[in-house]
């Protein structure tokens, strides 16, 4: 089987479905094929927000949109200003998919399923003759170049293909970067961006499943972040943790996932100021215990433990709190140091930083300026953000734009 397309994508995840489908809407004479490695396509999509699919966010200023990822703001910029997070649910309009707003700004189909993104691209590419090939393992990549023309030829472990033009769309793939990397384009290593920490401490031991909004930094080092903290069985996760973990995707990686987390159980006081307050408490409530109920906008048993971690035991009354207690207690609740040792996966969705080097890419065109006819989507391209619908708007914006080119 030798089989000729004018474009050939390879990774049928979601930025390979868009690209293909706003290709042939544009271009209906051009022949279109999706190269899939496994017997499925558009797994990720499929477990996506918890299977409900968290298509993008409700985010419209592309100035404020590229300020949630942590490698491609700058690089962004250009694209949202063609294709953004209003652009999508346009797009999704028009192929008879209504999207809802959650209330911290997640966008989902109202069907809460995933299979309606999934059947949205699989009847858009019946409808529109696009090959879904499955079971298409790529081996190789090479540019065949003679007088008469220039193409592309794609070997998989079943066949071999030729093409106009070449789209990857394989997120992060370690084969195809490496195929990438021998034919003269730059890989920045891969790293897991979006992780939780694994912590061991007595003070969080039996608090599972309690949150509080915390600012946490990583000591000795300018990454800082703040939102809910959640407490897990194996440590801390929650949007906090997450966004610290995505912007400190490679230091914490340096630091092999050991460093000391210090919390600030109150946002943004500081001990001082925390220290004054508690000097107020200690004069307003001084006949009563001081771990039975925390003055402080979070849970009582949170609070309970670190009045416990601060030397002060049960019974004791705030009237009776030394100078020391209340130092110790100001401390626990505005600099609480915790040890870090290793990362969880957060759910199943894994997200990485690191793939092809951005300065090798036009983001006019998605075009590759190391090879003409080379087009790159997704989160091929060293692109990653929090969590929330960022990374779908970046597969969405980027697909689009090699559709425009190529189309």
């Amino acid at each position: 089987m030798n089989s000729k397309y004018d474009i050939i994508i390879v990774g049928a995840g979601a930025a390979g479905f868009f690209t293909a489908i706003n290709i042939v809407e544009k271009n209906p004479k051009l022949k279109v094929a999706i190269l899939e490695r496994g017997k499925e396509v558009l797994t990720k999509v499929r477990i996506s927000g918890g299977g409900r699919c968290n298509v993008t966010h409700a985010c419209f200023v592309p100035n404020d949109l590229v300020k949630f990822y942590p490698r491609g703001e700058k690089e962004l910029r250009g694209p949202f200003h063609q294709f953004s997070s209003g652009d999508t649910i346009e797009w999704f309009e028009k192929h008879d998919v209504e999207l809802k707003i959650e209330d911290d700004g997640r966008m989902f189909p109202i069907s809460d399923s995933s299979q309606t993104i999934i059947d949205c691209f699989t009847n858009a590419t019946k409808k529109l003759g696009i090959d879904v090939l499955t079971n298409q393992s790529v081996q190789s990549i090479f540019k065949a170049e003679n007088l008469e023309e220039n193409y592309w030829k794609v070997e998989t472990t079943v066949a071999t293909f030729a093409c106009q033009k070449l789209v990857m769309t394989t997120g992060s793939n370690p084969k195809i970067w490496e195929m990438l990397s021998e034919i003269g384009h730059t890989i920045i290593e891969a790293v897991p961006s979006l992780f939780t920490f694994n912590i061991k401490d007595t003070r969080i031991k039996d608090l599972m499943g309690l949150s509080a909004f915390a600012s946490v930094k990583v000591k000795n080092t300018k990454l800082e972040s703040s939102g809910p903290l959640l407490i897990t069985h194996w440590g801390m996760s929650g949007p906090g943790i997450l966004r610290l973990s995505a912007w400190g995707a490679r230091i914490l990686a340096e630091k092999n996932y050991q460093f000391i987390l210090e919390v600030n159980w109150l946002n943004d006081l500081t001990f001082e100021e925390t220290l004054e307050k508690l000097k107020e408490l200690k004069l307003e409530h001084s006949k009563k215990a001081v771990s039975k109920k925390s003055p402080f906008d979070f849970p009582n048993r949170l609070w309970e433990s670190l009045v416990l971690a601060s030397e002060i035991s049960e019974e004791i009354k705030w009237a009776d709190l030394t100078k020391n207690q209340l130092q110790n207690l100001a401390n626990q609740l505005t600099n609480g140091q915790f040890q870090v040792n290793g990362k969880s996966t957060f759910k199943e969705e894994f997200v990485t930083a690191g793939g092809i080097d951005l300065k090798e890419i036009n983001f006019k065109s998605m075009e590759s300026k190391v090879h003409k006819n080379l087009f790159f989507a997704g989160e091929i391209v060293n692109i990653d953000a929090i969590t929330g619908g960022f990374n779908f708007q970046n597969a969405w914006t980027s697909s689009f734009i090699v559709a425009e080119t190529i189309g």
